[in-house]
């Protein structure tokens, strides 16, 4: 099975594919406090749960959603109708980092989806091409809570440069040409009800259906559990940063 589609199915209890809460998800899109008929684009969007959040809540906004994936954005898609916003939002299936200038908007969701640019720092000035003038950006990157233990990087596959801790993680968004006017700093709890989330509704999917992709989503569910409960828990954070395009 491919990789696309284990994440679908992974995060299918845990719509927002980030260790954030819906409740904070909310209340951080409140926080921007969008303008009458704003505009909205989210990279690397998934099935768009961050997106058809805030068109629920700013009721005459309008987005684009884009994500490299055929599935996520045909149940972005499906969940827009469902919502009945599904005239407020167009949904490009492509590289988010290909995704053309055309116009510029008044808030830009990456969250979760740093890797698609290359990491936080290329990330940040990618988005900010596409901010008006005053424009917001939420960007959500993880970062060490404390420092790595080799363990951690071990089970991780990463360096300890992969990541930077929370000040050098603000510090480098800002570098972009942006403020940071709020942010969220997703607790144990939340990354717990991720993981759980994510290794659980795999097995469970694997328990259910019996077959030759049974064996391989199994695996890659124990996979990640013990990289989570032997590796990173604690160590790696999330944080959630608001960000005012300054200049």
């Amino acid at each position: 099975m491919e990789r696309q589609m284990i994440s679908r199915l992974a995060h299918r209890d845990h719509p927002i594919a980030a260790p954030v809460s819906g409740a904070h998800v909310t209340r951080l899109l409140r926080r921007a406090r969008l303008p009458e008929g704003a505009r909205i684009l989210d990279l690397g969007c998934g099935e768009a749960a961050w997106t058809l959040r805030a068109l629920a809540l700013y009721e005459d906004a309008t987005a684009d959603g884009v994500d490299i994936s055929a599935d996520a954005i045909k149940a972005a898609e499906g969940h827009a109708e469902m919502q009945g916003v599904w005239e407020r939002i167009r949904l490009h299936e492509r590289p988010a980092a290909d995704f053309p200038v055309a116009e510029r908007y008044d808030l830009v969701i990456c969250v979760g989806a740093t890797h698609a640019f290359g990491g936080l720092k290329p990330t940040v000035g990618h988005v900010r091409r596409y901010l008006r003038p005053n424009g917001l950006a939420l960007v959500g990157e993880a970062f060490w809570e404390r420092e790595p233990t080799s363990e951690a990087l071990t089970r991780l596959g990463a360096e300890p440069s992969e990541w930077l801790d929370l000040p050098g993680t603000v510090a480098a968004a800002e570098a972009a040409g942006f403020d940071t006017v709020y942010g969220y700093t997703s607790d144990l709890s939340e990354w717990d009800d991720y993981e759980w989330s994510w290794t659980g509704t795999l097995l469970r999917w694997a328990n259910e259906n019996p077959g030759p992709d049974a064996e391989a989503v199994r695996a890659t569910a124990l996979e990640h559990r013990d990289m989570w409960l032997h590796g990173y828990r604690g160590i790696l954070g999330f944080v959630t940063l608001l960000l005012q395009r300054t200049g």
